[in-house]
């Protein structure tokens, strides 16, 4: 399971490769599709990129192009399946906002049918 932060970069990374296999991009191209209101730094991304690389998301080959660190992401299996992964997360909390509503609605009537049994 991811957290927030590591899912904003998963995020920005598929939008980046945009279904390929791999592709080139920069840490600066990430910076610029993540929110701005978390202050994220060119190496709090870096870390988080090689922490992605751990968790087997993708391989990650740093290169130098220009004066400027280039990153090779060939996206694996876990990758791959992030948008599906978060779709289904996103499914669940629904179904769990949606079933709590009914159980208040369900005991909110029989407190009603109770009180009108017992008044």
């Amino acid at each position: 399971m991811l957290n927030r932060r590591e899912s904003e970069i998963m995020r920005a990374v598929y939008g980046l490769c945009e279904g390929k296999e791999s592709c080139l991009v920069s840490v600066y191209e990430i910076l610029s599709m993540l929110p701005g209101r978390r202050g994220y730094t060119a190496e709090a991304v870096e870390e988080i990129l090689h922490s992605l690389e751990l968790d087997d998301y993708f391989d990650l080959v740093s290169s130098e192009r220009k004066g400027e660190r280039m990153y090779v992401i060939t996206l694996h299996r876990n990758g791959e399946a992030y948008r599906r992964d978060a779709q289904q997360m996103r499914r669940g909390i629904v179904f769990r906002i949606a079933l709590s509503a009914a159980g208040a609605v369900v005991a909110f009537l029989v407190g009603l049918l109770l009180r009108t049994i017992f008044s």
